[in-house]
């Protein structure tokens, strides 16, 4: 091997795989290296600072640099650093933080599994639907349902129900057990002078459709976000949530409610859950559970759900699945203190008391002649952008614009999205968005 240069963007370029990205390019023209983090904040190797628009991927609740998260982790770490929860043992850490998420999930569940990622999570609920089905002596009953443009992951069965192309290209992906029906995009579908609450009646009219087309014996589960989000933010329209839950229940198909975006905040309650009315049999939840600062995620079951499972495992002797990671001690330390930080700072009330003004910069961007359209709940949201030569490249140029300008959004196809921490204040959601407003000018 040729002698590689000292800096951390050559090594970058010469040792390390990165997602999302056009690899061949990443060799090419490398990355930026992002260097430390305070607040809503960001800095580079070279000292440019950057609003985190995005939260880091949707997730960083109490922003970057928060002291007592590193606290909390290095005093767990001289304590416990690891153990797992394999063979009757456990810890009180882990214990902790399931009794938590039990007693603020705004739906009764009974028991938390934990896992290192939403992706983890899905996937495993996917086994989990299998297994139950195997239980209740159903074994023809393992189909899942997603969307288009819904995100639950990467992992082949949590890829598997995403419903994004490029998630599936090249991977022998969706599995042949999953399916998918419409994405709720009112904006630009719904049919000349159909209502919001028409169109999420034809919605659920479809997606029956394709139940009764497979068979409602053979359909486990249906996978849903209650806000849309890594598929470019797409908040259902009036009554969708309940139209589709009355599907569900007639056909006896349960309900996973993937909140690993929504949860902790983003939508102004504690859960998307709560905001849409959902009757979830299951919660996926990772992200703003310890704001990504360190891998967590955990699967939240109705008893309903449950039982069978655990009535399985007896007959079998065994629940032969786990993660060596699962429950691990320093991560579930720190998420329950971000969970303390969370409530202690009321940044569920934050987002509700600024979001109005956060979506108010939305609406006055969607008037700018490159925008098409904005979609947006509580705090966060996405500007459409009318494209500009080949299509879904158009966010892709209005990132780039935006980072010139010192904001790190996210982009979709043609939209562009934004997730900012949510400990921003007013201040900083005006000057984010003004931020924004130049970028949009830099395409005009």
């Amino acid at each position: 091997m040729s002698q590689i240069p000292n800096s951390i963007e050559a090594r970058d370029k010469a040792f390390q795989m990165h997602p999302l990205v056009n690899l061949r390019e990443h060799e090419k023209i490398g990355s930026l290296v992002i260097d430390r983090g305070e607040g809503v904040y960001v800095f580079d190797t070279e000292g440019k600072r950057y609003f985190e628009g995005l939260a880091g991927l949707w997730s960083v609740a109490v922003g970057f640099g928060e002291k007592r998260l590193a606290a909390v982790a290095k005093a767990q770490m001289e304590k416990l650093a690891y153990y797992h929860l394999f063979s009757y043992k456990t810890h009180g850490p882990s214990v902790e933080l399931a009794e938590k998420l039990i007693n603020i999930a705004p739906v009764p569940m009974s028991k938390v599994h934990f896992t290192s990622s939403g992706s983890e999570a899905n996937d495993l609920v996917v086994k989990l639907c299998w297994y139950r089905s195997n239980a209740l002596g159903k074994p023809e009953k393992k189909k899942v349902i997603g969307r288009t443009k819904g995100y639950h992951g990467v992992t082949i069965a949590s890829g598997s129900i995403t419903g994004l192309a490029r998630n599936h290209a090249s991977f022998d992906l969706p599995l042949d057990r999953m399916r998918h029906t419409h994405c709720p995009d009112f904006d630009t579908m719904a049919e000349p002078g159909e209502s919001e609450v028409a169109f999420s009646k034809r919605m659920a009219s479809e997606l029956e459709k394709l139940i009764l087309e497979e068979g409602p014996e053979t359909i486990a589960a249906f996978f849903g976000e209650p806000v849309m989000g890594s598929g470019g933010v797409y908040v259902p329209p009036e009554t969708y949530w309940q139209e589709i839950q009355a599907v569900l229940k007639k056909y006896d198909i349960l309900l996973v409610a993937d909140e690993v975006i929504t949860g902790f905040g983003r939508t102004g309650n504690w859960f998307g859950t709560e905001t849409f009315g959902m009757q979830p049999d299951v919660m996926v939840i990772s992200k703003q559970m310890a704001s990504s600062y360190m891998p967590i995620a955990a699967v939240l079951m109705s008893e309903n759900f449950y039982a069978p499972i655990a009535d399985e495992s007896d007959r079998i002797g065994v629940f032969g699945h786990g993660f060596t990671a699962s429950g691990h001690p320093v991560a579930t330390a720190v998420a329950l203190e971000n969970i303390k930080i969370i409530e202690e700072r009321d940044l569920v009330g934050n987002c509700r008391t600024l979001a109005p003004r956060f979506l108010g910069h939305l609406d006055a961007l969607s008037r700018h002649p490159r925008v098409k359209l904005k979609r947006g709940i509580g705090m966060i949201g996405a500007l459409e952008l009318h494209p500009d030569g080949e299509p879904g490249m158009a966010g892709t140029a209005m990132a780039a614009a935006a980072l010139e300008e010192g904001v790190i959004g996210r982009a979709v196809g043609d939209a562009f999205c934004l997730c900012p921490p949510l400990i921003i204040t007013a201040e900083e959601v005006d000057q984010m968005f003004a931020a924004v407003g130049r970028a949009l000018d830099r395409l005009a």
